[in-house]
């Protein structure tokens, strides 16, 4: 029982955590655009976040090895207070126009400052990974990872909603005051969390600081591993298409205001989702029930805009984020059970890093492909004529033709992932593994 005292407060105090953290960097992104109307300073932004946060998996992961999870938690959200401090201080003393100038030294360093605010937080998330596997008994841990999952869509939507308004109408002074005020709340919160871990379990001495080789020798350890971080290595790429091209769709059928607010709305998804894995669970079987998710979230992208319809692409969109959460409980539940709690670690943290850089390379590669051929095809007399039956009509027929072949693309591979040897492998595995790590029922 005071395990899982223990694992509801350090989820508590996660979202604390998380909504501070895309509270301040989903502002400075929106505040960056309004006062510079540039596309570029967005894309220099966001682009830095995906970059590093592939780049500090494996050594945040090997950090969660090396030390205790609330010392983790901890030194991550005062190093994330310090940086927000050390930024609001930093705007409040150099002039606004200074910062706006994009690639100017002050816009980095403000940029920075709070990247590093935000980057950080990303060790919590796999601390709090392991921290299922230490305070939850292996019967409860797709529930509890389905509360995980809760935690991040409750987050999404808050943020989603409170960062624009905030910006909008208090202003970014105020708004980053609030971030530093929040952080140094989570921080004290959490000081009072008790997380029963009374050893480090070291199986094979001390990780080093930084443990590529360690994190991939855990990996290839396991048979079948590799094939579930390549599927969704896969998986990502392709979902890659959803975040170049999704804003650009949506905008064509709506004011920005409209599309701003109906994403609000539509991140319950993320709850609903969350909340059957938590209340259901996954089964006996949580490998099936990954690959059963994506077929479903595939079909959806496949069908999602065969008609320009708000109406439709809202309740695809609505489906296919409650799938998300079941898919990455289904994935979190595999690696904790297959995975020895003194490694697992690193290996979310090789996961991570592997599997957000994949995202990116699709985003930077799909624009160009989908401006310059697949859009310019749809918009022709003969590309009317060949698609006008799948598609309909519209402006926007040429992304809903990159959606499309991405569903199939992904369908074809999720398909696939059954006939898999590591698919078998890692499935008989998880039915007669040993729990990696004993726990308080």
């Amino acid at each position: 029982m005071d395990r899982t005292r223990s694992f509801y407060n350090v989820l508590a105090n996660t979202l604390i955590a998380n909504v501070t953290t895309s509270f301040l960097w989903f502002a400075l992104t929106f505040w960056v655009y309004l006062e510079t109307r540039s596309v570029l300073a967005t894309a220099i932004i966001g682009g830095s976040y995906m970059l590093m946060v592939a780049v500090a998996g494996v050594p945040f992961g090997t950090w969660v090895d090396r030390w205790r999870k609330k010392r983790v938690m901890v030194v991550a959200t005062t190093v994330t207070a310090v940086a927000y401090t050390a930024a609001f201080a930093f705007f409040l003393a150099v002039p606004t126009s200074s910062l706006l100038v994009i690639g100017s030294l002050p816009f980095w360093v403000f940029v920075l400052l709070i990247l590093l605010g935000a980057i950080v937080e990303s060790a919590r998330g796999i601390a709090l990974s392991t921290c299922v596997t230490l305070l939850v008994s292996e019967e409860r841990r797709a529930n509890m990872n389905g509360l995980v999952g809760m935690v991040g869509g409750l987050g999404f939507a808050i943020t989603s909603v409170f960062s624009g308004l905030a910006v909008g109408q208090l202003g970014m002074t105020w708004t980053m005051a609030i971030a530093v005020a929040l952080t140094l709340v989570s921080l004290l919160h959490l000081l009072s969390v008790s997380i029963p871990e009374p050893e480090i379990v070291h199986a094979e001495g001390a990780p080093k600081a930084v443990d590529f080789a360690g994190a991939y020798a855990a990996v290839i350890a396991v048979p079948g591993l590799v094939g579930l971080i390549l599927f969704a290595t896969l998986n990502n790429l392709l979902g890659g298409v959803f975040m170049a091209l999704l804003d650009p769709y949506g905008l064509t059928l709506v004011s920005v205001e409209v599309w701003g607010i109906l994403w609000g709305g539509l991140s319950i998804g993320f709850m609903i989702g969350a909340g059957w894995v938590a209340t259901a669970g996954l089964g006996a079987r949580p490998l099936r029930s990954l690959l059963l998710a994506n077929l479903v979230m595939w079909l959806i992208g496949i069908a999602f805009t065969i008609r320009e319809n708000i109406w439709l692409t809202s309740v695809g969109l609505l489906a296919y984020m409650a799938l998300i959460p079941v898919a990455e409980a289904a994935e979190q539940t595999v690696l904790q059970k297959v995975v020895p709690y003194e490694k697992q670690g690193r290996v979310f943290g090789l996961a991570q890093s592997v599997e957000v850089a994949a995202a990116p390379i699709t985003a930077f590669l799909i624009g160009p492909i989908a401006q310059f051929w697949l859009i310019p095809y749809a918009d022709s007399d003969a590309g009317r004529q060949s698609l006008n039956w799948l598609l309909g009509e519209g402006e926007a027929r040429g992304i809903a033709l990159v959606f499309v072949l991405a569903g199939f693309v992904g369908l074809v591979l999720t398909l696939g992932a059954f006939l898999t040897r590591s698919y078998r492998v890692l499935s008989q595995g998880y039915s007669v593994g040993e729990p990696a790590v004993e726990t308080a029922g």
